[in-house]
């Protein structure tokens, strides 16, 4: 795993031992990335289940503001690869549980440095991406930017449930084992 472009290119990134961890591999990171293009630059960044913080860290090196990574089981490993990529200035590692830590940020972000891109990257089954996905559409207003994008990867067997505040924009399928599916603010869509 390593960053693919962007000032942190090619910095290889330190996994977690075990089978406890599904990084984003960089085949789908890529498409990610492909699909939102300069939709990054500038953005303050969540990264949800962090991992190796390689959707968050790729984010920053392509120009995204801030970032924050959340992941409880990996805090040590995000906090040693933002500092072997330089972005540690950058990046915020939170170490919790991500729905409680999701209240958390909903309760103190301000206005002006709410959200604009989202990553969730759960692991695929137990409904993690079911209940991320209501989470982050109930604290919309409060937690996301007006025009945020959130990127959820989920399975490839697994059907999201239609939400109220945020719209499915664009499903992509990899294989039979992952899909992305990407949502903005229903609001923010309306108006455009």
């Amino acid at each position: 795993m390593r960053i693919i472009t962007g000032t942190a290119r090619g910095a290889k990134l330190r996994a977690p031992k075990g089978l406890d961890t599904r990084p984003t591999s960089d085949r789908i990171k890529g498409a990610i990335f492909s699909i939102l293009s300069d939709k990054v630059i500038g953005r303050r960044v969540l990264d949800l289940y962090a991992g190796t913080g390689s959707l968050g860290l790729e984010a920053l090196s392509r120009g995204a503001s801030s970032a924050v990574l959340v992941d409880k089981a990996t805090a040590a490993i995000l906090k040693a690869n933002a500092e072997h990529t330089h972005l540690s200035e950058q990046a915020a590692i939170r170490s919790g549980d991500v729905q409680a830590e999701l209240a958390r940020l909903t309760r103190m972000v301000r206005p002006d440095s709410r959200f604009s891109l989202v990553f969730a990257d759960p692991p695929y089954h137990g409904g993690l991406a079911e209940r991320t996905l209501q989470s982050l559409d109930e604290a919309a207003g409060e937690l996301l930017a007006p025009e945020a994008i959130v990127v959820i990867e989920h399975g490839g067997d697994v059907e999201l449930p239609a939400t109220r505040n945020l719209s499915c924009v664009l499903t992509r399928r990899y294989g039979h084992t992952t899909q992305l599916s990407f949502y903005q603010r229903a609001d923010y869509l309306a108006e455009q």
